[in-house]
């Protein structure tokens, strides 16, 4: 049996459907943001409402909207929710060992100020590890070390959510953009060249706004050389390399150079205060204290399950090496070919009963659902991998480390109920067709597409957790509505991936995940009313910039 997706189901009108479909998407953000729902029980219950919509209003089949959600709830827990649990693990081992006191001791020899600090661990270094991995590993790694530090832990992940809006669109290798030119049959270099002309502008402007969010206006212009050097090194090298190299590796490259760029200048400079947050005290650079010194050896290792960490992920995300651990690879490369036969035996992609290839989307091509169980590839595999070496690093017996990731399984089990049941809500969304109606909707503004184009990618990040996914979801609807409306059809495809960005910090799963590595499960609402606000901000710079080079800026399009 199979089942039309239906886009004008009620009164066969699209604004009536939209306004249907809006139904849970509302509710969620009552639950969180006004009602202040622990996330497991707002997640829960947006389930239940998207499956009542879906099945009544959209006329899904129930088994059909069921299993569509237990697809979601696998994805939530594979790969998403493993990436949670061995992140903080990981994190808890440098803890547990002490070696978290040498690695505070090395951002403090850098700087103490609480501003400077968030340039170097949430902006440079999560975006390096968005560029490596992305799935919610650069938030739950740098928001978990910015409380090492001594963050209030609602501000450190609110921070880090913030933070990891500039490297969102080239995630994971260049993912997204990937996915968007396969997608829609564009050319993934020229997408990449677009994206990077739309947002440099973004990326230059967040350090800025992240340290005038922790200090005001004052306080920010104290260290605004910093800033300078953080986001326009930054920002010039996504350009660069987006433009010039491809979508890969822009992430990559911006981070480390804005990294080292940035320690390189606090070695020569110094604010005139250094700022902390009210509970602590604030001093001035001349009367500051080394407590603790340490020697280079035990600076490295303390930063080596890191190191270690950073090196796993950026070889589970080299291209042949990670069709190697999905049992995909074909060449000729012997290592290659042995691991592939591992990561074969490891990977597991079964059917999902009642509906794969049993829904008929927009263009009547049935789609594909399956369980994708990759044991071996997934980036919290390497994670873990980096775990068990981190082991012998810090010389922790088997005993503790087995009883420390019982403890992190035990801390996180309402996070990942979180995180599955909201990635659930957007399968729920895709499959009964509602995501779309929405996307039709807001391809009915005609002449003002261009300025709605990017809500497109928002409404997409918010609903999928993921640019990439908003890509695939959007990224045709962008393209056929751009050619109907005499909008250049690369200009509204570039706009879905850059819009995106912004969505990821409201995201479910993204909010799920920063609570859960930080330790504040149950106050996702607090977390989510922090960042809304400014995910809506940014959003509407965005829309600004893609409108202006839509009927003003067109000599930016490539």
């Amino acid at each position: 049996m199979t089942w039309t997706q239906n886009f004008t189901p009620i009164s066969h009108s699209i604004y009536i459907s939209a306004l249907v479909a809006l139904i849970p998407i509302l509710y969620f953000f009552w639950a969180l943001a006004i009602k202040r729902m622990k996330g497991h029980i707002a997640g829960l219950t947006t389930l239940l409402i998207t499956l009542l919509v879906a099945v009544i209003a959209f006329k899904i089949p129930a088994g059909m909207a069921i299993m569509s959600a237990t697809q979601g709830g696998v994805y939530g827990i594979l790969p998403i929710g493993w990436i949670i649990i061995t992140s903080v693990f990981l994190y808890k081992l440098t803890v547990k060992t002490g070696q978290f006191d040498v690695i505070r001791s090395s951002v403090l020899s850098i700087t103490e100020d609480r501003r400077l600090q968030a340039l170097l661990v949430a902006f440079s270094f999560g975006a390096f590890l968005e560029g490596a991995a992305g799935f919610g590993a650069p938030v739950a790694i740098s928001a978990a070390l910015l409380v090492g530090l001594g963050f209030n832990p609602l501000y450190a992940a609110g921070i880090c959510l913030l933070a990891n809006t500039a490297p969102v669109a080239y995630g994971a290798i260049g993912i997204p953009i990937i996915a968007s030119g396969g997608v829609t049959g564009l050319d993934a270099m020229e997408i990449s060249k677009l994206v990077g002309r739309q947002l440099p502008f973004i990326s230059v402007f967040i350090p800025f706004y992240l340290v005038f969010i922790m200090s005001g206006w004052k306080k920010t212009m104290e260290v605004l050389p910093a800033i300078l050097v953080s986001g326009v090194s930054f920002a010039l090298t996504q350009f660069l390399s987006s433009n010039f190299i491809g979508p890969e590796l822009p992430d990559v490259l911006s981070a480390l150079v804005s990294l080292f760029a940035t320690a390189v200048f606090l070695k020569f400079w110094k604010p005139k205060t250094i700022f902390r947050f009210k509970s602590e005290t604030e001093t001035t650079t001349a009367k500051i204290e080394t407590t603790h010194s340490f020697t280079g050896g035990q600076v490295f290792k303390a930063w080596s399950p890191f190191l270690v960490l950073t090196g796993f992920i950026s070889i589970w995300g080299i291209p042949s090496v990670k069709l190697a651990l999905t049992g995909h690879y074909e060449g000729a490369n012997a290592l290659l070919n042995g691991l592939n036969a591992i990561g074969h035996a490891l990977t597991f992609v079964p059917a999902v009963p009642l509906i794969n290839n049993k829904i008929l989307g927009a263009t009547g091509a049935p789609i594909a659902a399956i369980y994708k169980l990759e044991l071996l590839g997934a980036a919290g595999t390497a994670i873990l991998i980096a775990a068990i070496v981190t082991k012998f690093i810090v010389k922790i017996s088997w005993k503790d480390w087995a009883a420390t990731f019982g403890e992190t399984l035990n801390e996180l089990k309402f996070p990942i109920i979180t995180i599955s049941s909201v990635v659930a809500f957007a399968f729920v969304i895709n499959a009964s067709g509602m995501s779309t109606t929405l996307g039709l909707t807001l391809a009915k503004t005609g002449s003002l597409f261009p300025f709605f184009s990017p809500i497109l990618g928002w409404l997409g990040v918010f609903i999928t957790g993921s640019d990439t996914s908003a890509n695939l979801l959007f990224g045709t609807l962008q393209k056929v509505t751009a050619t109907n409306i005499h909008m250049n059809p690369l200009l509204a495809v570039a706009a879905n991936s850059s819009g995106g960005v912004t969505g990821k910090m409201i995201s479910p799963q993204s909010i799920a995940v920063a609570c859960a590595a930080v330790g504040l499960a149950g106050k996702e609402s607090d977390l989510f009313r922090f960042t809304l606000k400014h995910s809506i901000f940014l959003l509407l710079l965005v829309c600004i910039i893609v409108f202006l080079q839509s009927n003003v800026l067109g000599w930016m399009i490539p």
